[in-house]
């Protein structure tokens, strides 16, 4: 009887931390909480792509139907082939990446100049000027957007050519540019000085220094700035018509998946031009084929997620080590 009282103690104590947890190992109760909030949060992002990508593979007859709203009676690919002659899409497509991934390189190499001189060298007005950087931060990229269009105009600029991405790349003045530089001014700050000066002990000049040591410690900083910078210059749409102009036409100059999206209607409308208006036309725009231009449009961002997710990642966590 008495032994009895101690093993009933212990399982009550077993099954305490089974539910509740110790310091050491979270219980039931709570990873019941996270799993279910995870799955919540998974659930409000997923379900938008989940609905575009099931109503995409429905016929007409599909649409029609109430019943089916998630899974197609039979699955076409038809609305895919009709986005991509809308779309021009793989001639779109190139021209996107053109346009993100120039801007990207031209970005990230000069946000990393300017952050590494922030947090490595004194000079006069270092801290107003870190401090228009940040009041740039909280302004809105549509504000001078305007002022740009015509400063770009006056010098016969605006002709749906790179040249505006890549001059204000290289001044700084690019999409998000200022939170760019903070991020790698932040990392450039945890670098230890020690390494710096080694290396300039060692007789390496500032340039040399720059470029031996601090662009190879800050690859996870790189890594960040590069997919951020890629992503918005891909998903930006106002802007992006701007330095284009608004005449900006796929044929003869630069366009974007986003730009094509934009005025898919219209596009959709001058590819099948003698049916989309007639309401028995077997070429009549429908809710399946927009669904299918807009997976089309994520879909290489998505892509490009799912193969750098781990470098992205293991980059982020890199970029919070501590210096000296």
């Amino acid at each position: 009887m008495r032994l009895s009282m101690p093993l009933k103690g212990a399982r009550k104590d077993y099954y305490k931390k089974k539910l509740l947890g110790s310091n050491d190992r979270r219980g039931w109760i709570m990873s019941f909480v996270v799993y279910l909030l995870l799955i919540t949060i998974a659930f409000i992002y997923l379900y938008p792509v989940l609905y575009m990508f099931s109503r995409s593979l429905m016929g007409k007859n599909d649409l029609l139907d109430a019943s089916a709203k998630w899974i197609p009676s039979s699955v076409t690919l038809s609305n895919y082939h009709s986005a991509i002659a809308t779309m021009d899409y793989w001639n779109s497509l190139l021209k996107n990446l053109a346009i993100a991934l120039v801007s990207t390189l031209c970005q990230v190499f000069v946000c990393s100049l300017a952050g590494y001189a922030f947090a490595r060298y004194k000079f006069p007005g270092k801290t107003l000027w870190m401090g228009v950087l940040i009041l740039s931060f909280l302004l809105p990229a549509q504000t001078i957007a305007v002022p740009n269009f015509l400063l770009f105009n006056s010098f016969k600029m605006v002709d749906g050519t790179l040249k505006p991405f890549i001059i204000t790349s290289i001044l700084g003045q690019g999409f998000k540019s200022c939170l760019c530089i903070l991020i790698f001014y932040n990392f450039h700050r945890q670098v230890p000085q020690s390494l710096i000066e080694a290396a300039e002990i060692d007789g390496a000049g500032h340039i040399k220094a720059y470029f031996q040591i601090a662009i190879p410690l800050s690859a996870a900083a790189i890594i960040v700035v590069t997919l951020f910078s890629f992503v918005w210059y891909w998903n930006e749409v106002d802007l992006v018509r701007t330095y284009l102009g608004s005449t900006n036409d796929r044929n003869t100059g630069l366009t974007t998946l986003m730009l094509e999206l934009n005025k898919f209607e219209d596009s959709y409308n001058a590819v099948y031009a003698t049916h989309a208006q007639s309401t028995t036309s077997t070429n009549r725009l429908n809710d399946a084929i927009k669904m299918a231009g807009t997976m089309l449009s994520i879909a290489p961002m998505m892509l490009m997620y799912f193969f750098l997710q781990k470098q992205f990642v293991e980059s982020v966590d890199k970029a919070g080590i501590t210096g000296e």
